[in-house]
């Protein structure tokens, strides 16, 4: 059965500055996001991949490319109809809990902002009504409305900020590394909460975070992005157990073990990417294994069908 494509990326390009000094931080990355998965982007610091969140939402603009959500290019120039659609049914968990709230507003302001702007028609009883079940949600009390962020723990922050998004009934959230700033001890519970209201309701996530061991239980599939170019991707368990591009193993590899003789016993792979030989043959995607797919040339592609089939 085919699944429904909710977001396609389509050759996107994301360039900072100009002549000199131009960087390309995003290059020609296409990848299909279909409606009800979580498909993970993972990469080392500097890599791309918030680049492309924050194009996908358009935060930042994007040089190039297209991204087509529901059949419907919203990156460039769009209606303001479509404007306030995507707004609506598009949202976004940041980083840093403590940089994406206002700290001189109360919660009740910071969740509720948003509604107020899309649905200008909303009643106050309604908003409050909205905003406490917002923060049922999260597992927060909705007497917590009536105070500031820094009252609250890096954990319960971070809620906030899940709640936020949860009050616009979004069918796709940007995740951006949404428990890379938490205590071990809340991770679990902010990614039980994201999961469990993906079954409720059915949202698409993309998530992004640079932590492979995450990634694994969390996403249905994975793509690996290094210095703006996405290298590999399959679905998760098929990339994990039979990873082919050399930068993926390097990061595989670098995930902690729990067993201290195992941990000790292991080989650390470092990438380098100066093995690749691409002056005369220059890479393309290629499918090396059903659905896995990997960026190598036609020397790289016909080893590693050798290897890995």
């Amino acid at each position: 059965m085919e699944r429904e494509v909710l977001l396609d990326v389509k050759d996107l390009d994301v360039t900072f500055g100009e002549r000199k000094k131009r960087y390309e931080a995003v290059k020609k990355v296409n990848f299909k996001i279909y409606k009800g998965e979580t498909f993970g982007l993972v990469g080392e610091s500097g890599s791309g991949k918030t680049t492309i969140g924050r194009a996908i939402m358009r935060i930042i603009p994007s040089s190039g490319g297209e991204v087509i959500y529901k059949g419907e290019k919203i990156n460039g120039r769009i209606t303001g109809e479509l404007d306030r659609k995507v707004m609506g049914e598009i949202q976004m968990i940041f980083q840093d809990p403590q940089a994406s709230l206002n700290e001189r507003a109360k919660v009740d302001y910071i969740i509720s902002e948003g509604l107020m702007n899309i649905e200008k028609g909303i009643g106050e009883k309604e908003r409050k009504k909205r905003v406490d079940q917002a923060l049922l949600d999260v597992g927060l009390l909705p007497e917590f409305a009536s105070r500031f962020p820094h009252e609250f723990s890096g954990g319960q922050r971070q809620r906030i900020g899940i709640a936020r998004a949860l009050i616009m009934n979004p069918e796709f959230i940007i995740a951006d590394e949404p428990i890379s700033a938490l205590d071990v001890s809340v991770r679990a519970q902010v990614l039980n909460l994201l999961a469990d209201m993906q079954k409720k309701r059915g949202i698409t996530y993309l998530f992004i975070a640079h932590d492979l061991s995450v990634m694994r239980f969390i996403t249905d599939r994975i793509a690996v992005i290094r210095k703006g170019e996405i290298v590999e991707m399959a679905e998760t368990e098929e990339l994990i157990t039979h990873a082919i591009h050399p930068y993926t193993r390097a990061l595989l590899s670098a995930i902690p073990m729990p067993d201290p003789r195992h941990e000790r016993e292991k080989k650390l792979l470092v990438y380098d990417a100066s093995m690749h030989h691409y002056e005369t043959d220059p890479p393309s995607w290629r499918e090396v294994r059903p659905e896995h797919y990997v960026l190598a040339n036609s020397s790289e592609y016909e080893a590693y069908k050798k290897r890995y089939r």
